[in-house]
């Protein structure tokens, strides 16, 4: 007959971890919710202060949009972001979880200060209807990665492939200038990051250890919290490609 104390004792230790998990990714999707949050208001503060209506109704650069999106000053812009998040990946592991915490919020920063040029591009209503398809398809995409029993591993390293496909192909766009490409390299970057929502969600899940430290649990959730807004943001910005009015 089987010891009711070790069932009851193995209850207890499922309970705790499951009670730990939760909690480990509620911070990852707060960390996250926080981010794409700082990105939105420096977006939308940065078009405020570099653009003005003019007599016509047009949008007009001031002087510091000027500086922004029409001189070298651009390209810093463009690639600060890029360049930080490399650095931050390479170095979360030796910074503290609260430091890492303040850089991947002063990057989500980076990000909505390179990102408000969307804002000058796309018409207002076609940018918040790809938000909210964006953040409906991700709720569902990492809802799946999080519950389903099967193993993403093998989509995985096949998307990771497809991510380096759709790099090289954006590169030779660049030079190509195909509107049927640009279709078809917005179409696949929506289903690659579709599928790293689902993916990175379970890879995150499975990161967490009931037996890991506040500290090394902090910094994995902010790490995770990185990939899925990664994931988020592209797909926000493939689906703007695809569906956005330009102004």
């Amino acid at each position: 007959m089987a010891d009711n104390r070790f069932m009851n004792t193995a209850a207890a230790d499922a309970s705790q971890i499951d009670v730990g998990l939760r909690s480990y990714m509620l911070g990852v999707y707060n960390h996250m919710t926080i981010a794409l949050l700082f990105s939105g208001l420096f977006a939308f503060g940065t078009k405020m202060l570099t653009t003005v209506t003019g007599p016509d109704g047009g949008l007009y650069l001031t002087s510091l949009g000027q500086l922004i999106y029409a001189s070298p000053l651009k390209w810093v812009v463009m690639l600060a972001p890029l360049g930080m998040v490399f650095w931050l990946s390479a170095r979360m592991n030796s910074m503290s979880a609260s430091r890492a915490r303040t850089m991947f919020y002063v990057y989500s920063a980076l990000m909505g200060l390179s990102l408000s040029s969307i804002l000058l591009t796309f018409s207002m209503p076609s940018v918040a209807r790809a938000f909210f398809v964006t953040a409906g398809a991700f709720a569902a995409l990492s809802l799946y990665g999080y519950t389903t029993k099967r193993s993403l591993s093998a989509l995985g390293s096949f998307l990771m492939i497809g991510l380096f496909g759709l790099i090289i192909a954006s590169v030779v766009n660049i030079f190509m200038a195909s509107t049927a490409m640009h279709f078809m390299i917005s179409v696949g970057g929506v289903l690659i990051f579709a599928g790293l929502t689902a993916y990175d969600t379970q890879d995150i899940k499975n990161m967490y250890r009931a037996g890991d430290s506040i500290e090394v649990s902090a910094k994995k959730s902010i790490f995770g919290a990185l990939r899925l807004y990664l994931d988020f943001i592209n797909m926000f910005l493939f689906i703007l490609q695809l569906f956005g009015n330009r102004e």
